[in-house]
Parts: structure tokens; sequence; C-alpha cells
């Protein structure tokens, strides 16, 4: 009984740092949305790409019905040994601002992805830089949209949350409750962010001013991280930037993963910050989502097992704030089927799969293993 009350009592206290954190949400930006045109050619569009002839497609279809704001649309070839290169030339002949440019030979320390963005950056001829990835699916108005987001709100930075598609039930009950933590641990997409060791970002969409950014080195900083996107965003902001965070999700959808496995598996990967969270934020981050994502369906039943009714007043409370949350996220996915609303039911993996995370980073990707971050 004094065990169960005290487990009562620490949820309760991560239960208000939770509910701190979410209630960030009512200062939040309103979505992106198509508005008036950005000014001509102010944009190059960075895309890199390794093995994804069967994704890339696509994105380039939206980028070639993307209006004059896009200046250029370079494709960055990370090693591909599939129909990647062959594709992008196929689709430079019907838009000639797609053009394919080839990483180069890869330094040992880099992480494929930041060595073909960089790459891109010393080409890009733009003002901006827009970096999407090539399971992006963008609506053609995101370009102008972001650009006026970014100069609205006076950002350095932007990076953009999108609308997730999920295929399988499996996706669709794994996915959400994975998001969950991070939306726990962070809280929404806010304006610019004061605190630097907590702000996150999605490098899936990314808005850079692309010669202050070349200046600052570009993504050298951030090289050998996995999770180069929060890497990024927590060093630009210690560098004096104002780094923001939008809306994306009515004008850009993602593709991530193929099955729940797949999820489990690629985005579990990154989901503990490795190499840019501390030891201590990890340990932190997973001790708060086992009290209150985890445990309070077990702390309900060992208070109707020993009548402790008090005991079960958190978790109650814990579990409406998870549903609520979870009627919002609804907005966040692409007509999910009907095992989206199981999602909380997976809460108990999503946290033991952030653990996992913490404990055994996987530097494994695209068939590559990467050297670890000093």
């Amino acid at each position: 009984m004094i065990a169960l009350y005290a487990l009562a009592a620490l949820q309760a206290v991560a239960g208000l740092v939770v509910l701190v954190r979410l209630s960030r949400g009512r200062d939040r930006v309103p979505p992106l949305a198509p508005g008036a045109p950005g000014a001509p050619g102010a944009l190059t569009v960075l895309v890199p790409a390794r093995d994804e002839e069967l994704r890339l497609g696509p994105l380039l279809e939206r980028v070639a019905q993307m209006g004059p704001v896009v200046r250029e649309a370079i494709v960055v070839d990370d090693g591909s040994t599939d129909g990647t290169a062959d594709l992008v030339r196929a689709w430079s002949q019907r838009d000639p601002r797609i053009r394919l440019i080839t990483a180069g030979e890869r330094p040992p320390e880099w992480v494929g992805k930041q060595h073909a963005l960089q790459a891109g950056l010393a080409e890009a001829a733009a003002e901006w830089c827009l970096c999407l990835d090539a399971d992006a699916r963008p609506d053609p108005a995101l370009p102008d949209a972001a650009l006026a987001a970014a100069l609205e709100h006076g950002y350095d930075a932007m990076s953009a949350g999108p609308r997730f598609a999920v295929d399988t039930a499996g996706e669709a009950v794994l996915h959400p409750a994975l998001l969950a933590t991070l939306v726990y641990r962070f809280g929404p997409p806010t304006p610019a962010p004061a605190r630097t060791d907590r702000i996150v970002a999605n490098g899936q969409c990314l808005l850079v001013p692309t010669e202050r950014f070349r200046a600052a080195g570009g993504w050298a900083p951030v090289r050998a991280n996995m999770t180069e996107d929060v890497a990024l965003a927590r060093h630009l902001v210690r560098a004096g930037w104002r780094v923001g965070m939008a809306d994306a999700a009515p004008l850009l959808v993602v593709d991530m993963h193929a099955s729940g496995r797949e999820a489990w598996r690629e985005w579990g990967r990154s989901l503990a910050l490795p190499g840019v969270a501390s030891r201590g934020e990890q340990l932190v981050d997973v001790v708060t989502l086992l009290l209150v994502l985890a445990l309070p369906p077990w702390m309900l039943l060992a208070a109707l097992l020993t009548g402790s009714w008090w005991a079960a007043v958190p978790s109650l409370v814990l579990i409406g704030v998870r549903l609520l949350l979870h009627g919002a996220l609804r907005a966040t996915y692409d007509r999910p089927p009907a095992a989206y609303w199981l999602a909380p039911l997976a809460d108990g993996l999503a946290v033991l799969r952030l653990a996992i995370s913490a404990v055994r980073p996987n530097r494994r990707w695209r068939g590559r293993t990467y050297l670890r971050s000093s």
C-alpha cells in the first residue's frame, strides 16, 4: 500500500511536468496554408537520396508543380546502387530546374545524409534552401508558405512537422504511440523556444538561409549525428539563431515506413536522440514516460485489486489526458486505418523502444554503419 501511494505521488509529479509542457500548445502558430507567392527564385530545394528509386518519384512530381519561388531543385545522389540517378535525370528532362549531383567520396566521420546535404548546399544558388527528404510529399504551395512563415515570425531557420501516412494496421498502432513520446517530452511545436537543451526539429522539412548557413559551417558541426535535425537545431540556438518549428500538416505528407516493424526499427533508432541528448536527459525522459504513459493502466488494476482508490486518481487523469491528446493527433495522420484508435494500447511498447534506443544506440542505416559521434 505504501509503495502504491508512493508511485501515485511520483506519477502526480511527472504528470504535472508533462502538463506544463503540453500547455505550451496555447502559443502555437497557425498551420501553414497556401498564400501569396514568394519572391521568384528565392528557394533552392535540396533532396539527399540514397537508393530512393521507389520513393523519390512522387516528390519530384510535386517539385515540378512548384511555382517560380523555386529557382532549382538539387537531388544529391549519396552512392545509390538502384535507379535513383536515372529517375532524376528523366525528371530533369521534364523540368530543367531539377538536376542531379553526386555527393562524392564521404569522409568516415560524416553520416551520409549530412554529407549529401553539405554537397548540395555548396551548389545552391538561391537565397534560401528548403531541404526535403525523399519520402516527402509536399503540396506545391509548401515552399511559398514555409518562406512566408519564416519571414513573418523572424526565424533564422525553421523546420516543419508533416502529416504522416501509415500504411498498415501495425504502423497505425505503433507510430502514434512513438509520436506521443515526443510530444510528452518536448511539448507541441511553438515559436522559437528559449531553452536550448529541449529544442527539437524535423529534418524531413528544413528551411535555412543559404549564405549564412554556409558561413556557419552547414552540417559540419553535426556531421556525425544520426539525429542530425535535433543536433543542428540545438547547435544553431546555442550560436544565437532563432530556430522555429511550424505545423505543415495541411501542406506536407511524409510516408516514413511501410510497416509497424519498420517503424519500430527505423524511427526507434533515433527516438532517444542518441548522441544529442545527455544520459541524464535520456534517463529523466524514460522514467517520466514510464510513470505517465506505461504505468497508468497497471496502477488502475492495482487500485482495483487493493481498493486503494485514491492511488488511482493520477492514473485516471493521465489516461484522460492521453486520450485527449490522441484525438488531437488524429489531424497529424493522413487517412489512418481504424487501428489508429488502438494506439494508446501501445504506449508501453513505445516507452520500451525509447529505453532501448537510449541503452543500445543503432548507428546503421541503408547498409552503412557509421562511426560514433564524439
